[in-house]
C-alpha cells in the first residue's frame, strides 16, 4: 500500500498477481503525472542496467525489470501492445514471415511485424523506492478476514499512521494535472466526480476499457466509510458514469463492470468501469463488489459495510497483513 507520485502505478491490484497498471511510458509532468505528449523522447532507457527481474506473464505478456538509470533505482515495465483489429490488413500486407514448422494443414511461423505495430508499452518508474521493487516482486497471497472490529483496530490504525497521500487525486480533481483526460464531470460537492481513463486502457479500442469515476466527496476512504447517506452518490457516479460511456464510446451499460475494489488502491471514493469480458486486475470476488450490489445493501442496511465481516487478499510483504498476523488473525 506504498504512495509515490507514480501512485496509479503502485497502487495497483493487491491479488498477489504482477501488477497490471502499467501506464503508457510518456513524460511526466510537474505533477508527476502523464502529459500526454505523442512525440518521441529521449531514450532514458539507453543506460538502464538490469540487476533483476522481478516478476514476469507469459500469458499477460510483459515483465517487471528492477535496475538502475544514472545510478538511480528505477522499476522499468515492458507489455507487449494489444493487437487491434483496424490494424489487421496492415499487419498482414507489410509484415514479412519465416517458415519454423509445416505439418499437413498446420504451419507456424515468425512473423517480423512493421515497427509501428510492433510497439512495446513501456513505463519507468524512477527514483523507484523500495515499496516499489517490492510491489512488483513475485509474492505469495493470503486472503484477509476483517470483521468490524478488526477494521477498528487493525486496519484503520494502520491506514491512518502510514498517511497515504492521495494528492494526485486532488490534483485531477482541482485540474491541476490530467484535465485534459477527464471524459466527463459532475461538479457538485455532493454527488459529482469525474470520470477519466485508467492508465491500464491504452484507449486504443472498447474491447478492454477501463475508467475510473472519482468522488469529489474527500471524506470517504474506502467501502468501509460508506452508509445509506452516500447512496445517492453512487447512484449518480453508476447512471452518469454509464451515459457518459455511451455517448463517448457508444458501449451500454449491459457491457459493463461497474464495481468498487476492497481494500482499494488508494484511500479516496473511485470506482471502476470496466468493459464486460475484459478479465480486469483487481475484478475477482474476493476484491470487486458491483455498485448496484453495494446501493442495494445499503438501502436495505444503512450500516451494512460498517458492521460485515469482509474478505480481500493481501501480499505476503503488505505491511497490513503483518498487523493482521501480530494480532493473531491469520
Amino acid at each position: 500500500m506504498a504512495d509515490t507520485s507514480a501512485k496509479r502505478l503502485l497502487d495497483s491490484d493487491k491479488t498477489g498477481e504482477p501488477a497490471q497498471e502499467v501506464k503508457r511510458g510518456k513524460t511526466d509532468n510537474e505533477n508527476g503525472r502523464e502529459d500526454g505528449n505523442e512525440s518521441v523522447q529521449e531514450n532514458v532507457l539507453s543506460g538502464f542496467k538490469t540487476s533483476s527481474v522481478l516478476s514476469d506473464s507469459a500469458r499477460e505478456k510483459n515483465i517487471f525489470i528492477y535496475g538502475k538509470v544514472a545510478d538511480q533505482d528505477a522499476v522499468v515495465i515492458l507489455e507487449k501492445t494489444p493487437i487491434r483489429e483496424d490494424s489487421l490488413a496492415e499487419l498482414f500486407s507489410g509484415s514479412t514471415l519465416k517458415l519454423e514448422m509445416k505439418n499437413d494443414i498446420y504451419s507456424t511461423y515468425r512473423l517480423q511485424a512493421p515497427p509501428h505495430l510492433n510497439e512495446i508499452k513501456t513505463t519507468v518508474v524512477c527514483p523507484a523506492t523500495e515499496k516499489h521493487i517490492k510491489k512488483y516482486q513475485r509474492k505469495e497471497s493470503f486472503l484477509v478476514e476483517e470483521t468490524e472490529e478488526d477494521y477498528k483496530n487493525i486496519t484503520l490504525p494502520y491506514i491512518q499512521k502510514q498517511s497515504f497521500s492521495v494528492q494526485w487525486v486532488y490534483n485531477i480533481l482541482e485540474k491541476k494535472a490530467e484535465a485534459e483526460r477527464i471524459v466527463y464531470e459532475d461538479p457538485d460537492p455532493d454527488v459529482g466526480f469525474v470520470l477519466l481513463p485508467d492508465f491500464k486502457w491504452d484507449q486504443k479500442q472498447v474491447d478492454d476499457l477501463y475508467l475510473i469515476a472519482i468522488a469529489h466527496q474527500r471524506d470517504i476512504k474506502s467501502l468501509r466509510d460508506l452508509t445509506s447517506e452516500h447512496v445517492p452518490l453512487l447512484q449518480n457516479i453508476f447512471q452518469k458514469g454509464k451515459e457518459a460511456i455511451l455517448q463517448r464510446y457508444n458501449l451500454p451499460g449491459s457491457k459493463l463492470r461497474v464495481y468498487l475494489h476492497y481494500q482499494p488502491s488508494y484511500y479516496h471514493l473511485h470506482v471502476h468501469f470496466t468493459k464486460l469480458g475484459y478479465d480486469a486486475p483487481g475484478c475477482g470476488v474476493e476484491r470487486a463488489h458491483l455498485i448496484a450490489d453495494v446501493i442495494q445493501n445499503l438501502q436495505s442496511d444503512p450500516q451494512y459495510y460498517k458492521t460485515r465481516t469482509l474478505y480481500f487478499p493481501l501480499r505476503a510483504d503488505d505491511g497490513l497483513l503483518s498487523k493482521f498476523k501480530e494480532a493473531g488473525r491469520l
